[in-house]
């Protein structure tokens, strides 16, 4: 049973992972509605809260029926990172997370994200900062290391612990590797079988089907998985994964209905929080992935892309259900 603080989260939680210009409100519920167990929001930058930019404080938005749900922060200062993590507090999320894995240059420059592995002393420092300045659980997302030969991450897990964090998700590659080569979850195991390491472990990194999420979980033996790029315009895939493990059998995929239904609820959602401009050209890159591996969708995904307003976007979706639904009657 994987508990972050008072929160119990099940045998194995499915996470959905904290992705910048992703992982919004609008997002977030489709995947809630399809199985997600704990989300994050995107990460949110410790100076840009202090600031009161508004996209940074815009990121606070977080709802009840999304919970439990955890607010995510990152920078690299730890005067900074307490002032943010008493803001983050006023919103009031079931848990602050903080990213110490982003691999952008943008953040890393900053000696934010990833970069703070070069640092593990002003990394704890940072952490004790937002410890100290919440009553939530704090938790950490992070990576193996910098590069090939600075893998600290069994390391990292330790004193992390140490300072109060209460779970620990790991990235199985380290910023050198960005998002390229496969992620490696050896060293992920070896803190999951560390006998000092107390806290649930999460594994992140390639998990694209409910076959490799098995096989995941029974290989390294973490406590549950947290899921990223393999749920953008395929929020599916937490219930297919719950429904592998619990019963060997792979569900059917997503129907036309299922995908149009799913897309309209995304799309309605990010009129309602972003506004009508925002909103409609935020989801033109959704498209493409919720009806990936359809036949002959391109005509469809260009109409969609060009429309500029929400009642021609559902109609284009409506043109799309008559189609589709045709040539399931020709079959």
């Amino acid at each position: 049973m994987a508990k972050i603080g008072k929160i119990d989260l099940g045998e194995f939680p499915l996470l959905l992972a904290p992705m910048e210009d992703v992982s919004d409100p609008p997002f977030r519920i489709v995947c809630k509605a399809n199985g997600a167990d704990m989300m994050y929001t995107e990460f949110i930058s410790s100076e840009g809260l202090i600031r009161d930019a508004i996209k940074s404080r815009q990121k606070l938005d977080i709802f009840d029926y999304e919970r439990p749900i955890g607010i995510q922060i990152f920078g690299g200062d730890e005067e900074a990172m307490a002032m943010a993590t008493q803001i983050v507090d006023v919103a009031n999320p079931d848990l602050v997370d903080i990213n110490f894995g982003c691999p952008v240059k943008k953040v890393v420059c900053k000696g934010a994200g990833a970069a703070i592995l070069k640092d593990l002393p002003k990394m704890v420092k940072v952490t004790e900062a937002v410890v100290r300045s919440t009553k939530f659980p704090v938790t950490v997302k992070t990576r193996l290391g910098w590069d090939e030969g600075s893998k600290n991450v069994e390391e990292v897990a330790e004193r992390l612990q140490d300072v109060g964090v209460q779970a620990l998700t790991v990235h199985g590659r380290t910023r050198a590797q960005l998002y390229k080569g496969e992620a490696d979850w050896t060293l992920i195991a070896a803190i999951k079988n560390n006998p000092r390491i107390k806290i649930p472990i999460f594994g992140n990194g390639d998990i694209d089907s409910p076959q490799k999420a098995l096989e995941y979980k029974n290989r390294y033996g973490v406590d549950g998985i947290m899921i990223g790029r393999a749920a953008i315009g395929y929020p599916w895939i937490f219930n297919e994964i719950k429904y592998f493990l619990e019963t060997g059998n792979m569900l059917p995929p997503p129907s036309i209905m299922q995908r149009i239904e799913v897309c309209k609820t995304h799309l309605e959602k990010s009129v309602e929080w972003k506004g009508p401009r925002a909103g409609i050209y935020e989801m033109r890159r959704h498209y493409s992935q919720y009806f990936k591996g359809i036949d002959h969708f391109k005509e469809f995904r260009t109409r969609l892309v060009m429309a500029d307003q929400i009642d021609e976007i559902k109609f284009i979706l409506q043109d799309v259900e008559r189609h589709y639904l045709q040539m399931e009657v020709l079959v």
